[in-house]
């Protein structure tokens, strides 16, 4: 099994940044690549970011130039930094890791951006 633990959401003013944490446990070798979502009340999740085990990073249009996932191998942490945050990006952000059985989830973590 693969365990995952978000921190670091909040509440930030638009143009502010956060920076989110996730720290994954268990079978960590088993994982593929690991993932940032993000569900906005009346919507459906939606991948934000995602690091396959070999390093490479995508983004989803709307966040481009303005968050950075990456990885600490040494504390099994991935993270998003946001950056010039807009009200829009408000959400519950989740932290996903795929392995070849299935797709592990974290409990999220709120981010709200006020005007």
């Amino acid at each position: 099994q693969v365990q995952l633990v978000e921190s670091g959401g909040g509440l930030v003013q638009a143009g502010g940044s956060l920076r989110l944490s996730c720290v994954v446990s268990g079978r960590t070798f088993t994982i593929d690549g690991v993932g940032w979502h993000r569900q906005a009340p009346g919507k459906q999740r939606e991948l934000v970011a995602s690091i396959s085990s070999g390093g490479s990073t995508s983004y989803t249009d709307s966040v481009k130039g303005r968050f950075t996932i990456s990885r600490d191998n040494a504390k099994n942490t991935v993270h998003l930094q946001m950056n010039s945050l807009k009200p829009e990006d408000t959400a519950v952000y989740y932290c996903s890791a795929k392995t070849i059985a299935t797709t592990h989830w974290g409990q999220g973590t709120q981010v709200t951006v006020s005007l």
